[in-house]
């Protein structure tokens, strides 16, 4: 495995890391889930990323269970706060903020994580209390670093130009082949000001595996055929672009890659990502995935992918 600093933070996470967002809140039987965690330490895989509303706190509880069989300086854990956990829990004020954290580290049965994420921006709340209570959190050592997921350049930049703010480590956007809008804007971004990108469905939700095959039913046990994961793939199943990620296939035969590994191996071209977050469903897929680590794609490889692509990649923030 091979890792890289993430941001300015100092925290080191290896290149591919593990998520739990459908697969570990309740897509995945629990043993099958377990393996995979344990695979993914195997493998080196040192950074893990979950989410209180992950299956209402499921996803936060599978974890603590798993992981307090190992030693807590084996791993770097991440989690988030924002979307309802009730009726009246949700958001990013102060008051929620240092709710969710302590009801987080009960399930993940810790006493910090090292990277605390604002979900979604929320606005309904002053930014300046939301940044005032993430320092709270940091200065009572319950989280390491504080990062945020899918918050537009505007709302960056807003924290950024708050005085006395505590500074965000990571920024966590969808990104992949077929999903290429963060490289206009966040990531420049970003990387101005110390920012790395843990980066979240880098596979397309297994598109970009190419095991789902134009005109052909999913297979049986893909997230496509699973009710309790398939609900948020919508254009990923269009034919237009399943022949396109086809196309792929002769590209990473040639390099000697699964079309998973170049599929990773493509997002971790860029400097400014950290981590490539993984939601394997079986211990085989973290195992190919991991390799994906290290991996140079050359410029004619790179023009070759754009080529098939350049149809279907959505482009724009």
């Amino acid at each position: 495995m091979h890792y890289r600093l993430l941001g300015h933070s100092g925290l080191e996470v290896s290149e591919i890391g593990l998520g739990s967002w459908l697969t570990y809140s309740g897509g995945v039987e629990a043993q099958v889930a377990r393996d995979c965690v344990f695979r993914a330490l195997d493998c080196g895989i040192n950074f893990i990323d979950t989410a209180n509303v992950y299956g209402q706190g499921a996803a936060e509880s599978l974890l603590g269970e798993v992981l307090a069989e190992v030693p807590r300086d084996s791993y770097v854990l991440a989690t988030k706060l924002y979307f309802p956990m009730s009726d009246t829990d949700r958001g990013l004020s102060r008051q929620q903020v240092l709710k969710q954290i302590d009801a987080s580290l009960a399930r993940l049965k810790t006493d910090y994580v090292d990277l605390y994420q604002c979900h979604r921006y929320d606005e309904d709340t002053p930014l300046e209390e939301t940044m005032q209570a993430l320092g709270e959190v940091v200065a009572s050592g319950k989280a390491r670093a504080i990062g945020f997921s899918e918050w537009s350049p505007a709302q960056i930049s807003a924290a950024l130009a708050l005085d006395d703010a505590p500074r965000f480590t990571s920024s966590q956007p969808q990104y992949s082949m077929l999903w290429r809008a963060p490289e206009r804007e966040v990531m420049p971004l970003c990387q101005a000001n110390g920012i790395g990108q843990v980066v979240w469905s880098p596979l397309a939700q297994g598109v970009l595996t190419g095991k789902y095959r134009p005109g052909q039913a999913p297979p049986d046990d893909s997230r496509a055929a699973n009710p309790a994961m398939n609900q948020f793939m919508g254009r990923l199943r269009q034919e237009t672009l399943l022949e396109a990620v086809q196309a792929l296939r002769g590209i990473a035969d040639a390099a000697g890659l699964s079309m998973a590994q170049l599929a990773l191996a493509w997002v971790l071209r860029q400097e400014n990502v950290s981590s490539a977050i993984i939601g394997a469903s079986r211990p085989d897929q973290v195992s190919d995935n991991a390799r994906a680590a290290g991996v140079t794609l050359g410029a004619d490889l790179l023009d070759a992918v754009d080529q098939c692509l350049a149809e279907v990649a959505h482009q724009e923030p």
